[in-house]
Formats: C-alpha cells, structure tokens, sequence
C-alpha cells in the first residue's frame, strides 16, 4: 500500500499554546493508520510559533488531505492548518 507524507503548518490559537502541546494533541487524534513522520516549529510573530509537522497517510484516503485537515482543526487549541505540500512515498 503506498503512502503520501502531507506537510503542514498548523498555528495555535494563542501564544501561550506551544509547539509541543499542539504536537500532542495531534497525536492523540490522529487515525491508527496515520503516522507523524517529523516535526519542528516556526516563529511567527510576537511570540507565536507554528508547528511545522510531517504526517504520513494511506495514499488511497478519500478526498486526499481533507480528512487529516478535518481532524487538526477539530482539536481546540488549533487555530489554523494550511497544507504547505503533498509527496508521494
């Protein structure tokens, strides 16, 4: 079964929520069948850092990245997902 590694930035929804406080909830979330590949964070401004993440999908997922973009803007800490690039593994 072949795979996607979807690159995304996610921003919280206030300063004082971290990187790794979005990374755990996430994987909380996350479907047994997704799996995060890498992460990192990004200063934005005035203190705010986005969580740079790479998660790792079934390439055969219905409607591609909408389900895992769904899910990370259900947690509620997160403000933002923006999909930055999708590659084939």
């Amino acid at each position: 079964m072949a795979r996607v590694a979807v690159i995304m930035k996610v921003l919280p929804n206030a300063v004082e929520v971290t990187p790794d406080q979005l990374l755990e909830k996430i994987k909380e979330t996350l479907p047994e069948d997704y799996k995060i590949m890498g992460s990192g964070e990004e200063p934005i401004a005035f203190g705010l850092k986005a969580l740079k993440i790479i998660i790792s999908i079934p390439e055969e997922t219905e409607g591609g990245t909408e389900k895992l973009e769904e899910i990370i803007k259900g947690i509620d800490i997160v403000e933002e997902v923006e999909v930055e690039a999708v590659h084939r593994l």
